[in-house]
């Protein structure tokens, strides 16, 4: 089976591709510029220095929530392209599970976490032994009081991944939860997760490219003012 993954959801933007389980090449970048610049060009080259195409896959995986809104939309719209002309599944991967997969290794708590802003992060909590991962928290957005009160109840080591890692390591300790972040290669979201998780989750969840849709969690800024502004 040939995969290829793509990661938009916070700032960095990246791609990989898989043959038979084997990660075959990817590309990583956060240099600032937008996903619509960079993803797309990526993937080509990437494809390209593999002697590979996008006609050659048989599955496109991508993370599809939650994360940023725009980022989000991006990376969906670039799967749902390529997948819908070409007749091939897409598999959705929760974008915090594909932070904990490359941490699999570990053993003891991964608290993958995304800076939600408004004092929230995205979150979801699992359980790594022996290489797998089991999942202990399904994704939510939750504050960072409720996050430390929640996570009180874990025992073992616990190790922070994803872009929210700092938020939690300046507030976590504080409320009693020692904790450690991942190190600063695997620590933020990549398309290699995406591609780790995905090749768990086929064919199982593999939809259609007309059935793919990002998974935002909550609503964007724009639509909660227009219900303060209704009351």
């Amino acid at each position: 089976m040939k995969l290829l993954a793509l990661e938009s959801s916070a700032k960095a933007a990246s791609c990989a591709v898989f043959a038979d389980g084997e990660l075959l090449a990817s590309a990583w970048q956060a240099a600032g510029l937008t996903h619509s610049r960079t993803l797309l060009p990526m993937v080509e080259d990437m494809l390209r220095n593999c002697g590979l195409a996008a006609a050659d896959m048989d599955a496109f995986a991508v993370a599809a929530g939650p994360g940023s809104f725009t980022g989000l939309r991006i990376g969906v719209s670039a799967v749902k392209g390529l997948a819908w002309g070409l007749e091939k599944p897409c598999i959705p991967v929760s974008t915090l599970e594909a932070m904990a997969w490359p941490l699999a290794h570990l053993e003891g708590n991964i608290v993958c976490a995304m800076d939600a802003r408004r004092q929230q992060i995205y979150n979801a909590v699992f359980l790594a032994e022996g290489g797998e991962l089991k999942r202990l928290r399904e994704d939510r957005a939750i504050s960072l009081e409720e996050a430390a009160a929640d996570l009180a109840e874990l025992d073992g080591p616990t190790c922070l991944v994803g872009d929210g890692a700092r938020l939690c390591l300046d507030f976590f300790p504080g409320r009693g939860i020692p904790c450690r972040p991942a190190p600063g290669h695997l620590r933020l979201q990549s398309a290699v997760g995406v591609g780790l998780a995905a090749q768990r989750l086929w064919p199982r969840n593999a939809v259609s490219a007309q059935e793919l849709t990002p998974a935002y969690l909550r609503l964007s800024q724009a639509e909660r003012e227009r219900l303060e502004r209704n009351g």
